[in-house]
């Protein structure tokens, strides 16, 4: 039998650092248009970025910036969640 080593020499298994992990771009298939915002109407609650399944609502400094339309699959929960209807969503060609 082999001898058992403590845990603390253990290589780490299982565990994927973020900077080494794949981020597939899946923006290219939305279903239902695009969100877009108006920034003079957003209230930086923050619950589409809570809700986004796509981390695809950027924020910086607790600021709603926008989206990351490479990752936004067009879900729609981003609109459905905005308090006061800053966000809605509009055909993909449109600008």
């Amino acid at each position: 039998m082999t001898d058992l080593r403590p845990y603390r020499e253990l290589a780490p298994g299982g565990t994927v650092a973020v900077e080494d992990a794949l981020h597939p771009q899946t923006g290219g298939w939305r279903t239902s248009g695009k969100p877009v915002v108006d920034l003079d109407a957003c209230i930086d609650c923050l619950l589409c970025w809570m809700y986004c399944p796509d981390s695809a609502v950027i924020v910086e400094d607790g600021v709603f910036q926008g989206f990351d339309y490479d990752f936004c699959k067009g879900c729609e929960v981003c609109e459905e969640m905005c308090p006061v209807d800053a966000i809605r969503m509009v055909p993909e060609e449109q600008p």
